[in-house]
C-alpha cells in the first residue's frame, strides 16, 4: 500500500500546487487512500519532499531528491562522531541534524534506545557502553565506509 500511496503523492504534487499536509491528505483521500496526518508527514519525509517557491508564488511540495542512499547523505552532513558512556553524539552541518537523525532512526539499529536532534547535533542513547561502542563502529562504517 505504501508504494501505491507514494506513487499517488508524486502524481498529486506534479498535478496540483500542494501547500499543506492537510491538502495532501484530502487529495489522497479523494483517491481512496485513508491516511492520517502522521502518515502524510512520514511519507513526505520518505519521499524527500520539501516546499519550494513555484512560479505561481506559492510554496508547494516538490521532490528535491531522487532516492539518495542514507550513507551518501550522512557522509555529506556528519562531520564528527563522539561517544560518552552509553551515548553516541553526531555533529552535523548546521540545519541538517533533523534529517540525519531521521535517517539514523530508519536504520533501526538494535542498540538504540532513542534519538534526539537539535540543529547541528544528534544525541543517541544506547542500552550500554558496549552497545554505544558497537553503534559508533557501525555508524562510522555506514557513513564513511
Amino acid at each position: 500500500m505504501t508504494n501505491a500511496r507514494h506513487e499517488a503523492i508524486l502524481a498529486i504534487i506534479q498535478q496540483h500546487d500542494v501547500t499543506t499536509q492537510t491538502q495532501l491528505q484530502q487529495l489522497l483521500e479523494a483517491q481512496g487512500f485513508s491516511v492520517t496526518q502522521a502518515t502524510v508527514s512520514r511519507d513526505i519525509h520518505q519521499l524527500h519532499l520539501q516546499k519550494k517557491m513555484r512560479s505561481s508564488g506559492k510554496r508547494c511540495y516538490v521532490r528535491t531528491r531522487q532516492a539518495v542512499s542514507s550513507s551518501n547523505l550522512l557522509s555529506d552532513f556528519v562531520s564528527k562522531i563522539d561517544i560518552a558512556m552509553n551515548a553516541v553524539v553526531l555533529h552535523c552541518q548546521p540545519g541538517t541534524a533533523q534529517t540525519c537523525c531521521a535517517l539514523i532512526d530508519d536504520l533501526k539499529a538494535p542498540q538504540v534506545v532513542g534519538t534526539i536532534a537539535g540543529d547541528a547535533t544528534i544525541f543517541i542513547l544506547t542500552r550500554s557502553e558496549s552497545d554505544a561502542q558497537t553503534l559508533l563502529v557501525d555508524l562510522e562504517s555506514h557513513i564513511w565506509g
